[in-house]
């Protein structure tokens, strides 16, 4: 029975590579010497998807990616690699908080989900990466994960990552270690999660 259950799966990601194939070239965030890939200007002078990231995704993850102390994923610097595989890519759009943004016009998420990606990811994007499009956000919106382990689902994916990519193994981390977090956690009275 489970059998018959894979192929809407792989039709559906067949039909999202091809969505990703014809999408436009990205817009480049990334400022001259910045290795993060955000703006000179940002977060003093956003563009729309800059400020929807920060309204939607920035109290959690942080509004320049770095969510440490909270026990999320950063995404300065880190994001881009989930764009090095197909499953990768289809698991940004199908997290929760994406595919049922408040957002509804999938032009600006498909904004939103691009600045996170070539912003925030910076260097860990890979080079010729296709940016998402209002198709491809369509899609995502339609499978949006509701009853799997988000966090043994990003494991997995991760270590896919860094075999097939050559991702930093601090990828594992929610957040890599010399953070932030560190600090605070130590000056909370709380011991840092090893």
């Amino acid at each position: 029975m489970t059998g018959h259950r894979v192929w809407p799966a792989a039709t559906a990601l067949a039909g999202l590579l091809l969505l990703v194939a014809a999408a436009p070239p990205a817009v480049d965030y990334r400022a001259p010497g910045d290795e993060t890939g955000l703006p000179v200007s940002y977060p003093a002078d956003m563009d729309v998807a800059q400020s929807d990231y920060v309204e939607q995704c920035g109290g959690c993850h942080g509004i320049k990616g770095n969510a440490a102390p909270a026990d999320l994923p950063n995404l300065q610097g880190r994001v881009g690699w989930f764009m090095c595989l197909p499953e990768g890519r289809d698991y940004l759009m199908r997290l929760p908080n994406i595919a049922r943004s408040r957002i509804d016009d999938n032009e600006q998420l498909a904004a939103l989900m691009n600045f996170m990606v070539f912003g925030l990811g910076g260097k860990s994007t890979p080079a010729g990466t296709k940016p998402f499009t209002a198709a491809e956000v369509a899609v995502g919106r339609t499978r949006a994960f509701t009853s799997v382990s988000l966090i043994k689902t990003r494991a997995a994916i991760v270590e896919r990552v860094i075999q097939k990519c050559g991702a930093p193994a601090s990828l594992r981390l929610m957040y890599p270690q010399g953070t932030s977090a560190m600090p605070v956690l130590a000056a909370a009275g709380k011991p840092p999660k090893s």
